[in-house]
């Protein structure tokens, strides 16, 4: 796949062999499987152009690289721990992009129809009803974040 993003464009296994007979020797057949197998697992489109296939990714490499992120998180039986894990393992630059991913998503996306309802709840629910309940809820939160210790 990565030979097929680098090229950013349809290419033949012919292309991707020279390309990759740069660094090591690779059999003809051996690309055309694995580019086969990339083409039936739904990774790339093919398009016949005479007696070959040309090639073209399904998604971008930063797509495949956050659903698999997604996939890795989503079936986690801790997804929280396992952030926790991940931002330890980034250096301090990731660490940073990361951060201004996160302000560029909320952003972009619009205010959430929540707040505005939890703003108008605590009248609505009578005295005493609107403070306690979140700080109760914030306090089993503290519990969360003993894995970054």
């Amino acid at each position: 796949m990565t030979r097929v993003w680098q090229w950013n464009r349809p290419v033949t296994v012919r292309e991707v062999l020279e390309d990759l007979q740069q660094e090591r020797s690779i059999a003809y057949t051996t690309v055309m499987t694995v580019m086969d197998n990339l083409h039936q697992k739904g990774w790339v489109r093919r398009e016949a152009e005479g007696r070959a296939y040309r090639y073209t990714a399904v998604s971008t490499r930063a797509a495949y690289s956050a659903a698999l992120m997604n996939e890795a998180w989503s079936t986690s039986d801790n997804p929280a721990a396992a952030l926790v894990a991940f931002f330890g393992m980034m250096s301090p630059e990731q660490r940073e992009a990361l951060r201004d991913a996160v302000r560029i998503v909320q952003h972009d996306e619009p205010e959430p129809p929540a707040a505005d309802a939890a703003e108008a709840a605590p009248p609505a629910a009578g005295p005493g009803a609107g403070a306690s309940a979140p700080r109760e809820e914030g306090g089993s939160g503290a519990h969360r974040s003993e894995p970054g210790r």
